[in-house]
């Protein structure tokens, strides 16, 4: 919700604030910037300090942080409140699905980090209703991001009513605790019966190789570290530049605020629907195949995008970019930690996140300049060449379908 506000708060900001396309665009990027070093920090901790511990402090970072945003008077303050926001956020992402997936049973564990990812666009759809419904009123553009400061409150709820990931645990050597986590996760019963066996082992955590960044390039992990970050930059560097900038392309083709937001709103629901068809898919054809199907819908949908001059054709060639590209995050997310042992695990997931806010840094940049050089045409073309980009060097990754993580 609060990545999804911002498109919809820079399109009446710059209306208000009479702001440049550059202006805007910085709002957006330095957000951006402060989640890729978010990301590479958030996995980095997540690893020495524990899933949850992480994950509720970024909460509370990038809430307050959202909230604040609400009483600025100028672009200067605006610019540093949403570097904190990007950083808290960015931290928070890929700790969310490495917590996850060590929790879920391998079976439904691609499945169940896509249902957790689809919420990603259930926050979408709540900031393009806020941004039909809110921004346009007098100062509705405050109310707006004093709404985005509700996850400040839900941090509490994380630190004291989830339990740490008992393969985080395990991997301290904190097998008691781990025990412990794990009869309470599975009602109470032997820790033999649980759904996450390895991390109620009594047995010491195996050796492991390197931990950190190196941990990401050794143990024939170098292949499948380079593949994923080339993924995750393709796939940002065309979502962000895309949909960050919907309701703005749609005003400067002669769209009211109003309308362009009701359009945009229209496409978010498209969202939901991606993430159910990948969550089911990623079970039966696997991550892979999921992945790179997902992308090449994107590649396609974005070309027919750029060519669109009726309203039905933004409708359904812009639901049909949400759809496809929305799966292929889902799949993303599901196989980032998927691919790592333990030691190593959320910082490979928050590396590969870092790696692809940088293309996420850039593309809101790309976008105003592409626009005014050849049009959504050219813009949307570019977009699609990185999602096939994407789509080809998603095969480069490990495919855990079916199968217990690494634990050590």
């Amino acid at each position: 919700m609060d990545v999804g506000l911002i498109s919809f708060i820079i399109a009446a900001l710059a209306v208000e604030w009479e702001l440049s396309g550059g202006t805007t665009g910085w709002i957006t990027s330095v957000g951006f910037i402060g989640m890729a070093i978010g990301a590479s920090l958030g996995g980095l901790l997540a690893d020495k300090l524990g899933r949850r511990q992480v994950f509720a402090l970024t909460l509370l970072i990038y809430g307050v942080a959202t909230g604040a945003s609400a009483l600025v008077g100028g672009v200067g303050m605006l610019l540093v409140l949403r570097f904190l926001v990007g950083l808290g956020l960015g931290s928070e992402l890929p700790v969310a699905s490495t917590y996850v997936s060590e929790f879920a049973p391998a079976r439904i564990r691609g499945r169940l980090v896509v249902i957790l990812e689809a919420f990603w666009a259930v926050g979408w759809t709540l900031s393009a209703v806020i941004g039909y419904l809110v921004v346009p009123l007098e100062n509705g553009w405050r109310w707006a991001f004093a709404i985005g400061a509700i996850p400040a409150i839900y941090a509490i709820v994380v630190r004291w009513g989830l339990p740490e990931s008992a393969r985080w645990l395990e991997s301290k050597g904190r097998i008691a605790e781990a025990e412990k986590v794990v009869q309470l996760f599975e009602g109470g019963r032997a820790p033999s019966e649980a759904a996450v066996a390895p991390a109620a082992s009594p047995a010491p955590a195996a050796p492991r190789g390197p931990t950190g960044v190196r941990g990401l390039f050794a143990g024939g992990l170098a292949r499948r570290t380079v593949a994923l970050w080339a993924v995750w930059f393709c796939v940002n560097f065309s979502y962000y530049g895309a949909f960050i900038w919907i309701p703005s392309i749609l005003v400067a083709q002669g769209f009211d605020l109003l309308r362009s937001f009701e359009y945009t709103l229209i496409i978010t629901l498209a969202q939901l629907p991606g993430y159910a068809v990948a969550a089911w898919l990623i079970e039966v054809w696997g991550r892979r195949a999921t992945l790179s199907a997902f992308l090449v819908g994107s590649a396609g949908a974005a070309m027919l995008f750029g060519t669109a001059g009726e309203v039905w054709q933004i409708l359904v060639f812009g639901c049909l970019l949400s759809f496809f590209n929305l799966g292929a995050w889902g799949a993303l997310y599901a196989v980032s930690p998927e691919i790592y042992p333990t030691s190593t695990r959320a910082t490979g997931a928050g590396w590969a996140a870092g790696v692809g806010r940088i293309a996420s840094i850039i593309a809101p940049l790309f976008t105003p300049w592409a626009l005014e050089v050849g049009g959504a045409g050219l813009v949307f073309t570019v977009f699609a060449v990185f999602f096939a980009i994407a789509a080809a060097t998603a095969w480069g990754l490990g495919d855990m379908k079916g199968r217990v993580l690494d634990a050590s």
